[in-house]
């Protein structure tokens, strides 16, 4: 599998990587039901055979339990992947989750971090959200902190708008931006996107596939069966009217890959890898078939007329006006 570079960093990293938040399992507030802790481990592992070399994953995916799936994962093998780990989500005794981007949080969640996934460094430290937005700075100063002792390589940040990014530039370089991007939330295509290109920062999208909308697998009675700590049953995308419209385009997605051998997940995925700002997008699996559906988008390419058809159809289906405008 090819690599890209990510930003101006030393890590050049394969067009996908395994997002590891559904492996955190159920029961928290924002879980996606339960998960068999081996299947998690397996499809890691598959995506890894598969030649997928970074993996992604935040402190409080499963409250701890996601990042603790990653290191038996990939505890034992001859190599390992690029660890990218997030803060600034944390929670109480009860699980209520909360944000905080104060200096000692911060340094008490990497070090918890590094605990759970066994290791010395973690690649890639990213802020999860800029919450709360006046503590910006006092956050992303201890990461750049973290970043010259040597507990974490290089530091980003995710979903960051272009203000906050300019704010965070002042203090020590941004090396990555983590934003959502998708055929049905492609609002960081205006702006963002090109800012980030213009000024050397690597941008690896999560929910390519708008967390299986767009896997070409979902239908209206898998989503009425959602279990209640899945949390996108309460999700708009998920209900109607825009469930509707985006199992349409699932529908359209299905049809292109049919034609070039290719699920309907993985057209979604090479779009939004269309673009040369974009490094990488994160794809999750909880079980080893799963990611052998998606790994195809690594390499494939839509033509232009596939990129043009498709726009042309999610622009007059999917991206409702009050949509681009946001």
């Amino acid at each position: 599998m090819q690599t890209r570079q990510l930003g101006k960093t030393d890590l050049f990293i394969t067009p996908l990587g395994f997002g590891s938040w559904a492996v955190g399992g159920g029961g928290w507030q924002f879980g996606w039901g339960s998960q068999d802790d081996r299947e998690s481990i397996a499809a890691i592992n598959r995506a890894l055979d598969r030649g997928i070399n970074w993996i992604d994953t935040a402190a409080v995916y499963g409250l701890g339990h996601s990042e603790e799936i990653v290191a038996q994962a990939v505890k034992g093998r001859a190599e390992r992947p690029y660890i990218f780990t997030k803060c600034s989500m944390v929670w109480d005794q009860e699980g209520k989750i909360g944000h905080s981007l104060k200096r000692d949080s911060i340094r008490r969640e990497v070090e918890d971090s590094l605990r759970r996934l066994q290791i010395e460094t973690i690649d890639l430290y990213q802020i999860h959200w800029p919450d709360p937005e006046t503590d910006i700075e006092e956050g992303w100063s201890t990461l750049s902190d973290l970043k010259r002792e040597g507990k974490v390589r290089y530091i980003g940040v995710s979903n960051f708008n272009v203000e906050q990014l300019q704010r965070a530039m002042k203090i020590d370089r941004v090396d990555s931006l983590q934003p959502p991007y998708s055929l049905i939330h492609p609002q960081v295509d205006d702006e963002i996107l090109p800012f980030c290109e213009k000024n050397g920062i690597g941008v690896v999208v999560y929910s390519p596939m708008m967390s299986g909308l767009l896997s070409g697998r979902m239908t209206r009675e898998r989503v009425s069966n959602f279990p209640d700590d899945d949390w996108r049953k309460n999700n708009p995308e998920f209900q109607e009217p825009r469930l509707y419209r985006n199992l349409w385009l699932a529908e359209l997605l299905k049809n292109i890959g049919r034609h070039d051998g290719f699920s309907a997940g993985e057209i979604a995925i090479a779009w939004t890898l269309r673009l040369s700002a974009v490094t990488g997008a994160i794809v999750g699996g909880r079980s080893p078939e799963q990611v052998d559906g998606i790994v195809g988008a690594a390499d494939f390419r839509l033509s232009e007329d596939e990129i043009d058809g498709i726009d042309r159809f999610a622009r007059a289906n999917v991206w409702v006006k009050e949509e681009v405008a946001a």
